[in-house]
């Protein structure tokens, strides 16, 4: 993972069978236009997230195409249903290559 990016999700442990949940996720990523110079006059290389994706047991819940505009530290908060217990993926795509990964369990109780 580069420097200083790190993704965080929170997602409750556990819900019932059927029930919409709210799932909140934030990137510290500096989103780096390629626009600046750096101190010794040298352009920043761009590194922006321009895609976010969230998946449950395998099956797409959102996929988020973001534009060079979106801010520092991309955060989402949305809704998803849950429909038997599994593990939420999410993926953050960054311009330069990178790919940033976290994952979260959800049982049904």
């Amino acid at each position: 993972m580069a420097d200083g990016v790190k993704p965080r999700v929170k997602v409750p442990k556990s819900a019932a069978a059927g029930d919409v949940i709210t799932i909140k996720t934030l990137i510290s990523h500096p989103m780096e236009s390629g626009q600046r110079k750096d101190g010794d006059g040298n352009p920043i290389p761009r590194s922006i997230i321009n895609r976010f994706t969230c998946d449950f047991n395998g099956k797409n819940v959102i996929d988020v195409t973001l534009e060079p505009a979106i801010s520092t530290n991309p955060y989402f908060e949305f809704e998803a249903t849950v429909p038997e217990a599994g593990e939420f993926k999410f993926t953050w795509y960054d311009d330069d290559g990178s790919v940033y990964e976290d994952a979260k369990s959800i049982s049904i109780g």
